[in-house]
């Protein structure tokens, strides 16, 4: 079973179209391509829950297939160099997750510290033959997920509390405990908590792999150090990552593939406008015009394509067109009567920082609005949007 850890972003549209099984074209979400990308994983997983980044997409460059050996086993890119302190400094890996990897196999978890630190905090792991950067995503055996369910059942029936995987179950199943209680402390929690919540999870752990020992209880799965990873769940990635469809080079070659992007336009009629050789056009048609440099655009229908910007799920049939100066970010926004409202912002701006703001052009900030419309028929939305797309692509005369 493959599990998504979803995010407000994995609905996006991505700026490429598939083909639906009537004919039609649609452009892909995040979420779409995450499940394209996760697949390939499932049948080395039979039996097993696998959790995926809803917002993130990999494509390894390790063997993809595998036998399972420890009950938990998480994705990351393990350097091929032993991690001395060159290599921990080289690589940038005090900067994060690190998945450590003894030459048994086993593996752990340490966040964010110097070489010296965590060799001190992975001593009991023995001697670390591989380390390097945790995707996060990962898969648990059957066994490990019912011993969870049973241990945090009190929490789970009364739904009370927070609990995060990392933090939470890895690294205090990983280290020890004054190793524990440090990296917790950095994080701001009290000692005490740490180390109750450290003594609880060894419990758990030692009573698991008394009748469990088959496996190992924390393995690491690589994707490879050369793996590509474009992650989408920030708008400044989400607008990096989709232009990059428009760049050279082998890291764009690889989302190019990914995509079933083999030409820069496809399924487009762009009529007399003049596209710049290195735009990407899919399903799009424009009456007049032009598409310039470092644009990727899908579904577009409109009587001049603006540029310089991040437009997303508008309609016009204005005689203006859809006017936006560069860095400029508009999103229409629909409700199930049909009815949009336009919500405006900047590239450069952080939505979660401008979360509670009313930004310049709106009337509402991005916290009501989601509010407003968190609990819509998104399927009764999305069929009004096709009406309305298809009611005004249906006026252009191309």
């Amino acid at each position: 079973m493959i599990v998504e850890k979803l995010s407000e972003n994995c609905q996006q549209k991505l700026p490429v179209c598939h083909e639906l099984s009537d004919g039609t074209h649609e452009p892909i979400t995040v979420l779409e391509a995450v499940v394209r990308n996760s697949g390939i994983y499932a049948d080395s997983r039979k039996g097993r829950l696998s959790v995926f980044w809803g917002d993130q997409i990999f494509v390894p460059t390790a063997p993809f297939r595998y036998t399972p050996t420890h009950h938990v086993d998480i994705m990351c890119t393990l350097e091929e160099e032993p991690p001395t302190a060159r290599v921990w400094s080289d690589k940038g890996l005090d900067k994060y997750g690190v998945i450590a990897v003894s030459g048994g196999g086993d593996a752990a978890q340490v966040e964010k510290v110097d070489h010296a630190t965590a060799m001190k905090m992975l001593k009991a792991l023995g001697d670390i033959d591989r380390a390097g950067p945790s995707l996060g995503s990962f898969s648990v055996g059957a066994k490990i997920l019912e011993a969870l369910c049973t241990e945090f059942k009190d929490e789970l029936d009364k739904k009370d509390g927070k609990l995060d995987t990392d933090p939470h179950f890895w690294m205090p199943l990983t280290l020890p405990q004054d190793e524990y209680i440090a990296l917790m402390t950095e994080k701001g929690v009290e000692a005490e908590e740490s180390r109750t919540h450290h003594v609880r999870m060894t419990k758990m752990k030692d009573t698991f792999m008394s009748a469990n020992s088959d496996l190992g209880l924390f393995g690491a799965v690589d994707v490879g150090a050369g793996a590509c990873w474009w992650d989408y769940g920030q708008l400044k990635l989400y607008t990096a990552n989709n232009l990059k469809l428009n760049e050279e080079g082998s890291d764009a070659d690889l989302l190019r593939r990914f995509f079933g992007v083999t030409a820069r336009q496809m399924n487009s009629d762009m009529g007399g406008v003049a596209v710049d050789d290195s735009a990407c056009v899919f399903s799009s048609r424009a009456k007049c015009g032009s598409v310039g440099a470092n644009v990727s655009m899908a579904a577009v229908e409109a009587q001049e394509p603006a540029g310089g910007a991040v437009l997303y799920n508008l309609v016009s049939d204005l005689d203006d067109g859809i006017v936006a100066g560069d860095g400029d970010v508009i999103v229409s926004v629909t409700d199930t009567e049909g009815k949009s409202m336009l919500l405006k912002s900047k590239i450069d701006v952080c939505g979660g920082k401008a979360w509670k703001s009313v930004l310049e052009g709106n009337s509402m900030s991005f916290e009501e609005v989601h509010k407003q419309n968190r609990d819509t028929d998104i399927s009764t939305i999305e069929k009004k949007r096709k009406e309305q797309f298809k009611k005004t692509s249906s006026s252009f005369e191309i």
